[in-house]
């Protein structure tokens, strides 16, 4: 059995011009880059543009990465710039926002009331995460979309850990402010079925 190369393996194949290496990272990571792409501009074409570009630029800049370092940030750190000038050229956003609402709201999803909600619930969603800065909203869909953890993040967006700290901060505030119509039921320790968030919960 022929052993499965490495990235380092690969990217040194494509430094050579190797274009089958690139085909092979490219299956190896289209996923991840496809669903991020997707996740910050909600648009499934312009995803896939984003996702043609990150691997142009693979190709491009091959000689350049860092081979004793994982490939996985340097793909998601170009994933995030390409997606930012999508973002900011078309004044818009739009993401993927189960896994934001799963933190903003209690594990207790279970009963049909809520299920009922759940649709006006993403709407506003949609809307709080609109109106944060650009550097805000990117921070809380890499921290809680794709489960990245602040160095990681700090890395991509290439800034200090405590200024990923204090936008993550930032942002979650301003998403609870302007969803406090839709949230206060649930934090409310008072209200039946309270659905309060701890304060040692990562939300």
């Amino acid at each position: 059995m022929v052993p499965t190369p490495t990235d380092r393996e690969l990217i040194g194949r494509l430094c050579i011009g190797d274009l089958a290496a690139l085909g092979t990272l490219y299956d190896r990571y289209r996923l991840l880059v496809f669903h991020t792409a997707l996740a910050i501009t909600h648009d499934r074409q312009s995803a896939e543009d984003i996702l043609q570009e990150c691997f142009l630029k693979l190709n491009a800049y091959a000689r350049r990465i860092d081979v004793s370092l994982p490939l996985e940030p340097w793909l998601y750190r170009v994933t995030v710039n390409q997606a930012y000038t999508w973002v900011t050229r078309r004044s818009r956003w739009l993401t993927s926002l189960e896994s934001v609402i799963d933190r903003l709201v209690s594990p207790a999803r279970a009963n049909a009331e809520h299920q009922l909600e759940i649709s006006e619930l993403q709407s506003a969603i949609q809307h709080a995460i609109d109106s944060l800065p650009p550097s805000q909203r990117m921070t809380v869909v890499l921290y809680y979309l794709n489960d990245l953890s602040l160095k990681e993040i700090s890395y991509i967006l290439d800034c200090p850990v405590g200024t990923v700290k204090s936008r993550l901060h930032y942002g979650r505030e301003q998403l609870k402010r302007q969803l406090q119509t839709y949230l206060q039921p649930r934090l409310d320790p008072q209200s039946p079925g309270n659905r309060s968030v701890s304060a040692g919960q990562k939300i």
